[in-house]
């Protein structure tokens, strides 16, 4: 498998704040003034940058579409590197598949398990048609037809962890429990301490900080979020390895994400 760089590419959206024009905005004031905002910010930046540093942010628009055969693309979200072992819950590959209207493709059977979100319109996969937010998870040794009559995107995610059998979720049927004041929670599949959720947050609902005992993935379906000082966007993903954390974990605008990670969030 082909893999990305162990450090991808900074997504860039603060740096620019620490170069010229803006720099001198918070640069020390001449001898004998002070500048506590500037020292603040300066520090906030540098701290922001540094914990960034250490995830893998993929925005929609800069992620090129890569053709596979006629009528399909595909997004590359993270692919894992061949040349160290796997965090505890990293995923081997996530992607978005986009298929125009009348278009299909031919998933090979793989090792792991795989998990199919639909992102965007109805997909059928093996002659069964699924909807928007509608969840399929694959077991090891496991190959998937995917056509689509009007289009559709779909978020495909490979990982080693096997599963027991074939588990079909569908958004109409699934429910929104409950899990923290203005945040319902759905878990899609679970196993070994890490799970693949949905959550529905409504706006101004934020959730506590928090750590990592495994790889927390993040893709933004609806809506707007903050993650720490990084506000995701539709379709922008999200890796935070094992051993981080977010401070800050909160929408304005009301928002769906799909996540793969620890089924119990630890607090911090």
């Amino acid at each position: 498998m082909t893999t990305m760089p162990t450090t991808p590419e900074s997504d860039d959206d603060m740096s620019p704040l620490l170069s010229e024009p803006f720099a001198r905005a918070w640069a020390a004031p001449a001898p004998g003034g002070q500048s506590a905002l500037g020292e603040r910010l300066s520090g906030r930046l540098r701290q922001s940058l540094a914990a960034e540093r250490g995830m893998v942010t993929v925005r929609r628009r800069k992620a090129s579409p890569e053709p596979l055969t006629e009528g399909v693309q595909q997004r590359w979200l993270y692919r894992a590197p061949a040349d160290r072992p796997l965090r505890p819950g990293e995923p081997l590959a996530a992607r978005v598949v986009e298929l125009a209207a009348g278009a299909s493709l031919q998933l090979p059977a793989m090792a792991g398990a795989r998990e199919l979100l639909v992102v965007r319109g109805r997909v059928d996969v093996d002659g069964e048609t699924l909807g928007l937010c509608d969840f399929l998870v694959l077991p090891q040794g496991s190959a998937a037809r995917l056509a689509s009559r009007e289009g559709a995107h779909v978020f495909v995610r490979e990982a080693q962890q096997p599963v027991e059998g074939r588990t079909l979720v569908r958004d109409a049927e699934a429910g929104w429990p409950e899990f923290a004041p203005g945040i319902r929670r759905r878990v899609l599949w679970s196993g070994g301490g890490q799970a693949a959720l949905l959550y529905r947050a409504e706006p101004g609902a934020g959730v506590p900080g928090h750590g990592h005992g495994h790889d927390e993935e993040c893709l933004m379906v609806q809506g707007e979020l903050f993650l720490d000082d990084l506000l995701l966007q539709q379709g922008d993903y999200q890796l935070a390895p094992a051993g981080t954390g977010h401070r800050v974990t909160e929408t304005d605008t009301g928002v769906i994400i799909y996540a793969h990670g620890d089924l119990d969030l630890q607090f911090t």
